[in-house]
């Protein structure tokens, strides 16, 4: 006789500001990742719109809004513009590694930069060392960071400008978390780059998605990942692929200025720590 299924339990966090959208709210439903199926369940959560946060899966679940949608570029068709061929170029002699999910004090420093330049009063700015730990080290699933090096000197390692915490899943890489040195003049787009190479990672493993978290149409932060194209959107009658003209006007409105966000994996909110209180 088998064992019955047993389906996870779901919870619904308190309304909070939306830090998106000014004058809206959110909310999030979640459940926990853990024992023998997190990776199974994970990716079938991934697949519906969740994403990850240390043993937590979440997903938006506004009351009055569905802003949030989730996105994903299609690996095997990517293929890049004239400006993200000069980003592959330009970035081409990083030396870029696969590192077991372990926290290093070298990429905490980096993330500090990071956030006092592009988020400084974002949900993270206040993340110590140990809280930084916790949001690499507590995985349940399969994970690594990719870290992104200047050249380096004899046996020395070069200097780290870049880092992304990556799920494993079936169908692709998920990028929960990257960030970068928003100091470095001479290399234009790191972040965007960041992006680029996992696209170029799943491509080469036959792997068919890079899952990007969510995209907001009305939020100037979240719209760099419409710049890659194909990319599919979760609709509620599944995935379904952006139509060419309508992401053409999205780039267009995208480019015409710059972001402040521009180029990372995921924005603050994608890497803030849920707060798990049960909405009344």
């Amino acid at each position: 006789m088998t064992a019955p299924i047993r389906f996870p339990r779901f919870f619904v966090t308190s309304p909070a500001p939306c830090p998106y959208l000014p004058g809206r709210s959110e909310r999030k439903v979640f459940t926990e990742l853990r024992g023998e199926s997190a990776d199974e369940l994970n990716e079938a959560l991934g697949r519906i719109g969740f994403r990850r946060s240390q043993t937590v899966a979440y997903r938006p679940s506004c009351l009055d809004c569905q802003a949030c949608v989730s996105v994903r570029v299609v690996a095997g068709e990517f293929k890049p513009s004239s400006s993200q061929k000069r980003t592959i170029k330009s970035n081409s002699d990083l030396v870029v590694s696969e590192c077991r999910p372990w926290a290093t004090e070298e990429q905490y420093e980096l993330l500090r930069r990071y956030l006092a330049a592009r988020h400084p009063g974002g949900g993270m700015a206040e993340m110590d060392e140990s809280d930084f730990a916790d949001m690499v080290e507590h995985t349940p699933v399969s994970s690594y960071v990719v870290e992104y090096r200047e050249p380096g000197v004899g046996c020395e390692p070069g200097r780290l400008v870049g880092a992304c915490l990556t799920d494993v899943q079936g169908d692709g890489l998920s990028m929960i978390y990257s960030f970068f040195d928003p100091d470095i003049e001479d290399r234009a787009g790191l972040g965007n780059f960041i992006i680029l190479d996992h696209i170029r990672r799943a491509a080469d493993n036959g792997l068919p998605y890079v899952y990007l978290g969510y995209w907001v149409e009305g939020s100037d932060r979240m719209q760099y990942k419409v710049r890659y194209r194909p990319i599919e959107r979760l609709t509620r009658g599944g995935w379904e692929r952006m139509p060419e003209d309508e992401q053409k006007r999205l780039i267009g409105a995208a480019t015409g200025k710059r972001r402040d966000a521009e180029g990372t994996a995921l924005p603050a909110k994608d890497g803030n720590q849920l707060e798990y209180k049960l909405a009344d």
